[in-house]
């Protein structure tokens, strides 16, 4: 079992999950790439994932090497970064519409932008922002807790790790010491992206790491369908669905009523969740 760790957090990640226990559901998080099919849209896109039923919102930064991205998200990282996206115009999004959009924000990240902008002044500029938590993909907690973590904590915003079907009991008890908010499971140990099954041993896989973690888990990587929205929210705290919405913007960035069909795609995922 994962040690306990005195954490400072501004708790609304925390909150949102409470949330949704008393109301004994799962959460329902969504991602998209801001920038995505422009800056300008974001916004917009945004309201749409709040409107369909978003309980936390997964805000990706371009970032031009997306390893443990699939192609989807890499195209979308692409148009994002050919668009003028940058991690200084990602935290003035989340700055101008933060309190408008009433769910906590995570940053899903590389570590190469915060390195690059300095990790003290990345945790300050994100907090300010009113980002309240960041999951830096590529980071191993180990590596996090010596710099990005305590610098994160200072200000209140929460820190997530990842942990997989191939993590071991000592990789998944560092993952939950080091992590606040909540930790995010990944429902396959490749690359994000749409998949017509789940693996078929994700409940007993899901329940396995539950019991080693105090905190709320959230699975994803791979989920699309109401279908298997509903059956990942029968094991896990919260669900993940990146790919499918990232692929319906891409599919769609050229017509008027993109927020719109984004927010019935949302509701039509959420639906499950509510019943």
């Amino acid at each position: 079992m994962s040690p306990r760790r005195k954490r400072r957090s501004n708790g609304a990640i925390a909150a949102a999950f409470k949330t949704c226990a008393k109301e004994r559901r799962s959460a329902f998080i969504p991602f998209l790439v801001a920038g995505d099919p422009s800056l300008e849209a974001t916004p917009d896109l945004l309201r749409a994932l709040v409107a369909g039923g978003a309980d936390v919102i997964e805000l990706g930064v371009a970032f031009s090497d997306p390893i443990a991205d699939g192609p989807t998200i890499q195209r979308a990282s692409h148009r994002a970064l050919a668009a003028g996206s940058s991690l200084s115009a990602v935290l003035g999004i989340v700055e101008r519409h933060r309190e408008e959009l009433g769910v906590p924000i995570v940053l899903f990240t590389y570590y190469n932008p915060v390195h690059a902008r300095g990790v003290e002044n990345f945790a300050a500029q994100a907090a300010a922002s009113g980002v309240d938590g960041v999951l830096c993909v590529d980071l191993p907690p180990d590596e996090g807790l010596r710099e990005l973590q305590p610098a994160l904590e200072e200000r209140g915003v929460d820190s997530i790790y990842l942990i997989a079907a191939t993590s071991t009991r000592e990789r998944i008890d560092r993952a939950a010491a080091a992590s606040n908010g909540f930790v995010y499971y990944t429902a396959r140990s490749d690359v994000t992206g749409e998949r017509e099954d789940l693996i078929p041993t994700l409940a007993r896989e899901v329940k396995r790491v539950r019991r080693r973690v105090r905190l709320p888990v959230a699975v994803g990587f791979g989920i699309s369908t109401p279908e298997q929205v509903e059956e990942v929210a029968q094991v896990a705290h919260g669900v993940v669905v990146g790919s499918s919405l990232v692929r319906l913007v891409e599919e769609n960035a050229a017509e008027a009523d993109l927020a719109a069909r984004l927010e019935r795609r949302v509701t039509e995922l959420t639906a499950p969740l509510r019943r």
